[in-house]
């Protein structure tokens, strides 16, 4: 595959101000690729840590987002897509990269090379109230409101991820 030049958070913040985004780019002198160690650097609990995965459905691309560290269930997202458990999968790295702009570990909810089908998991991600999610480098998160989260991506929401009992 050719190199790709992944965008950074320099550009998710271009995005923020071109299209009058209310967020905060937070840069931190620790990597945050993980829930545990985002919340950790912004001192922050884990479920107000929201990851933006990209998932390919008959081949098509859309982004899921999670809070905390729940597991996307595959039949739940399956269900709301309206297809079968078979036409889904999760998108490697490198996928992810080209559809997004954006490295694993560093995936913002929006601000990528094309705007994507979004999903946001009912069970997790609050309505309102402070999230942080990826902030387009490894060290970086963006904080925003959970309003504005919902607005900018236009994401659907519905219950996706995984309960305690299975």
């Amino acid at each position: 595959m050719s190199q790709v030049t992944a965008l950074s958070d320099s550009d998710l913040e271009g995005f923020c101000l071109r299209h009058g985004v209310p967020a905060r780019l937070h840069r931190l002198s620790v990597p945050t690729p993980t829930v545990p160690a985002a919340a950790a650097a912004v001192g922050t609990e884990p479920g107000r840590i929201v990851k933006s995965l990209v998932f390919l459905a008959r081949g098509e691309p859309l982004l899921v987002i999670a809070a905390g560290e729940s597991r996307v269930s595959y039949p739940a997202l399956a269900s709301a897509l309206g297809v079968g458990r078979k036409e889904l999968r999760f998108a490697t790295p490198d996928e992810a990269l080209l559809i997004t702009g954006y490295r694993v570990g560093a995936m913002p909810p929006f601000g990528h090379r094309a705007e994507l089908p979004t999903w946001i998991d009912a069970l997790t991600v609050p309505e309102a109230g402070t999230v942080f999610a990826g902030g387009g480098g490894v060290s970086a998160l963006l904080e925003l409101e959970a309003t504005v989260l919902h607005e900018v991506t236009g994401g659907r929401r519905a219950p996706l991820t995984r309960t305690e009992e299975g």
